[in-house]
């Protein structure tokens, strides 16, 4: 959670329930340039069943920095947070540099990016929806001249209903090989557009998602976007898609906590 000098907040530490003592909080740690760690019994004062330890820090403007420069990249990076010692607060770990025991390792990779082929009215949710979760949505008009660095975060959508349109548009991205791309449209269709790809030797690999989107009972144009925004959620975040009330075990991802989208 970033909190700024003139009490403006972004991100969150819990449902609301901590937010506002930790900012006021952190204002004395911004006057004065020191740490400070506040613990809340969730379990007591919140009715959360849980107990939270918050570290309170001035950041550095030089993690701001490397930051960027890793960003700027799209390229992951890892920050590490000391909480005791010399080396108090938090930095960027340099490439081949191992964690010191005890601290919290963070993992920071790029926004996820949604290249978007093809017009229609369920491209404007598409955006809204993209923006609202911190994802890059971008328009492509012409395919030809896209030129895509692809990575981990790198996803796409076809959704052109132009039969020769969405054929150049997978002709170039399956060859991608990327985690996620998707097709908008029914399956017959979907089939003639994989059989004349193969004839051509283009590889359908297991990131190609079509028809696109989960089984949200969707018709209207919002409800279709958000369909295939939850898709995209749970294949690049390893969700299952399963409803939380079947979840027989934690509903966060243990191992996925200390993963920080920028």
């Amino acid at each position: 959670m970033l909190i700024c000098e003139d009490g403006r907040t972004l991100g969150s530490l819990s449902g609301g329930c901590i937010e506002e003592e930790v900012s006021v909080r952190a204002r004395d740690v911004l006057r004065d340039d020191e740490t400070a760690i506040l613990s809340f019994d969730t379990r007591r004062r919140f009715g959360c069943h849980g107990k939270i330890n918050i570290f309170i820090e001035c950041l550095p403007e030089k993690f701001l920095i490397d930051l960027t420069e890793h960003l700027d990249v799209r390229r992951s990076c890892r920050a590490i947070t000391v909480f005791e010692g010399n080396d108090i607060g938090s930095r960027v770990l340099k490439f081949d540099e191992e964690p010191k025991e005890g601290s919290l390792v963070q993992e920071i990779h790029p926004p996820i990016r949604l290249f978007i082929f093809g017009e229609g009215p369920d491209s404007a949710p598409i955006h809204k929806l993209s923006e609202l979760v911190g994802w890059q949505a971008i328009e492509v008009v012409d395919v030809n001249s896209l030129t895509i660095e692809p990575d981990e975060w790198t996803t796409a959508i076809v959704k052109s209903h132009n039969y020769g349109r969405d054929f150049v548009a997978l002709q170039k991205l399956l060859p991608l090989n990327l985690r996620y791309v998707g097709l908008i449209g029914p399956r017959k269709r979907r089939d003639q557009l994989l059989n004349d790809l193969l004839d051509l030797g283009v590889t359908i690999n297991p990131g190609f998602f079509a028809p696109a989107g989960l089984d949200l009972g969707t018709e209207t144009p919002e409800e279709i976007a958000l369909a295939v925004v939850s898709e995209i959620q749970r294949v690049l975040a390893y969700g299952s898609g399963e409803s939380l009330r079947e979840r027989k075990i934690s509903i966060h991802n243990l191992k996925k906590t200390a993963t920080i989208r920028a």
